[in-house]
């Protein structure tokens, strides 16, 4: 663990703030999250670096001294408070922003975006993948802690991982009953189970309709009255079926190495049907079309590469082992 104070700023979105933790824990950084406010309508049409008062956008608490040595933001809202810092700190915080920076990409030290992004700098590292927080360790040790959970599913076991609506795409009943007659020709073609988890994005009617269609095969359903096992279901699984909408989660399920089945929820922006044309141009996800298929695959490693050269800038900045 690198002995320097690390601060993640986000807007709480669980993908954002899962690509910043993920980066600083493979960095080897202990870090502090901080949530910031969603600014105003009319705030929202100016550039970011005309924020006024960036500083005290933060949910719970002004950002305030001491500075930290590194920082690593992501969200349009944490733009100007990022810039703040960098600049407050005279240079000394060490800044990364993950996907569009809506500045410059100068005024952060490193820029981290998806290769389906066209930006390009001397100092943007571009990815095939979401960053996260999914490792080999993190993995094994949610098999020990979940597995009694799963062991009364047969095998091949399916992992599932639904996202919801966003404001490019949406998640309705219709398409459910599509995802649960796919889900259940799938479990009983090949004999195995199913463990599914959903998101917020969701919403409580349409993972009833999953639930509940689903009743008549071997099934995990988590109902959110406990701890999501999501790490545990990603470790226990022999493949994997995720849906379109979640660039994150995709890109999770690929650092298993495990076979990654995509469910069409629409690919809707030309930035999202790109990146999923990577993977499936790559060999690394299938569309799924009901039945579960296996095929190796080398996963992309895009976090722990990003990791390596945060890694080497700070020991020229602090001259501090890594």
């Amino acid at each position: 663990m690198l002995d320097l104070v690390c601060w993640v700023l986000t807007e709480g979105f669980a993908g954002m703030e899962s690509q910043c933790v993920g980066l600083a824990e493979a960095v080897g950084l202990r870090c502090e999250t901080k949530r910031l406010r969603r600014p105003s309508t009319p705030l929202n049409y100016l550039p970011p670096s005309l924020w006024p008062n960036p500083l005290t956008s933060a949910v719970e608490d002004v950002l305030v001294p001491p500075w930290p040595d590194v920082l690593i933001s992501s969200g349009r809202s944490s733009i100007a408070a990022a810039l703040a810092i960098r600049n407050a700190s005279g240079g000394r915080t060490f800044t990364v922003h993950i996907q569009t920076p809506y500045v410059a990409s100068s005024r952060f030290d490193l820029v981290v975006i998806p290769q389906h992004d066209s930006l390009r700098g001397d100092n943007v590292l571009v990815t095939r993948t979401a960053l996260h927080r999914v490792t080999k360790a993190k993995l094994a040790e949610a098999a020990q802690i979940f597995g009694a959970s799963l062991a009364h599913l047969p095998r091949p076991l399916t992992t599932v991982l639904v996202g919801g609506s966003n404001k490019h795409q949406k998640c309705s009943p219709r398409i459910m009953h599509l995802m649960a007659d796919q889900l259940i020709s799938a479990a009983r073609e090949c004999g195995g189970g199913l463990a599914v988890t959903t998101s917020r994005r969701t919403g409580e009617d349409n993972a009833k309709i999953l639930r509940d269609r689903m009743q008549g095969v071997p099934l995990f359903f988590w109902d959110g009255a406990e701890e999501n096992p999501y790490f545990g279901l990603l470790a226990l699984a022999d493949a994997i079926v995720v849906t379109s909408d979640s660039v994150s989660m995709v890109s999770e399920a690929c650092a298993t190495g495990k076979p990654v089945h995509v469910f069409d929820f629409g690919y809707g922006r030309k930035k999202l049907r790109q990146f999923h044309k990577a993977l499936m141009d790559d060999g690394i996800t299938r569309r799924f079309t009901g039945r579960i298929e296996f095929w190796p695959y080398d996963p992309p490693n895009e976090t722990e590469r990003v990791a390596s050269i945060v890694r080497e800038r700070l020991r020229q900045i602090h001259a501090v082992a890594v």
